[in-house]
């Protein structure tokens, strides 16, 4: 049985987290799996927003799997591989985040673009609790929420939960467990009635703009805007526009 599944729907994407009777622990296997699987959406021209989650009711991701053997070996260079992997999808990617979201699987969740959670999903780094390092939320969380509160995660390693991460920003909203997927499409087909290129050209430019001074994210957003502005889907959205009907994206 695949530890990651994989389903299209029309535009969207569903990546699933498939080890219920470990929590959705990240094993060696599963994270291998889960890039792969990103890589392959990334790469689908047909396919534009990805919902990735976790199956059951109780763990989107508990973090990593402590009793997978391979998972010792260079613990810092695979971490970081696998951050990677995750930051280097250019589509949108969406968060459902059930129950626990913790360490790597919080990972997952950060490297996404927006979190829906489920209104019984906690969060955090228990990473420090082992004296272990966690490495994606040590450098993106405090550019998600504010820094106290950040280093308030990283350093107890206390989870908090879907109202809280609400509160500092961390999801962007928290619905119903029963609803959780639903929401989530609801989101996605809203992302859906825009423009594709327009929008990987938006994460591009966010993503990047931390390491950039103005001038340099200037050159940036030059380069590609004229590769969005001379596409077929910019003429569409014009046109469409002026006959007030909706437009047919191409993702060209």
């Amino acid at each position: 049985m695949s530890v990651v599944t994989y389903e299209k729907k029309g535009r969207i994407c569903y990546i699933t987290l498939n080890r219920p009777e470990k929590l959705n622990t990240v094993s060696r296997r599963l994270a291998q799996e889960l890039l792969a699987r990103l890589q392959e959406f990334d790469s689908d021209e047909n396919l534009w927003v990805c919902i990735i989650t976790g199956t059951g009711e109780r763990s989107f991701s508990a973090g990593v799997d402590l009793t997978d053997a391979p998972n010792i070996v260079k613990p810092g260079q695979w971490e970081a591989n696998y951050v990677r992997g995750l930051t280097s999808v250019s589509k949108p990617l969406i968060a459902a985040v059930n129950g626990y979201c913790l360490g790597i699987g919080l990972t997952i969740a950060l490297a996404c673009d927006l979190r829906i959670a489920a209104a019984g999903a906690h969060f955090g780094t228990p990473d420090q609790k082992l004296n272990t390092v966690d490495c994606y939320a040590s450098l993106a969380l405090a550019s998600l929420v504010p820094k106290a509160m950040a280093m308030e995660i990283l350093f107890t390693g206390e989870m908090i939960d879907a109202s809280e991460a609400y509160r500092i920003g961390l999801v962007n909203k928290v619905v119903p467990l029963e609803n959780l997927i639903s929401e989530a499409e609801a989101v996605a087909g809203k992302i859906l009635e825009n423009g594709p290129l327009a929008l990987q050209a938006c994460k591009t430019l966010v993503n990047r703009s931390k390491a950039l001074s103005l001038e340099d994210g200037l050159l940036l957003f030059e380069s590609l805007a004229e590769r969005v502005l001379a596409s077929e889907d910019t003429r569409e959205g014009i046109t469409a526009f002026l006959e007030k009907r909706s437009p047919v994206w191409k993702g060209r």
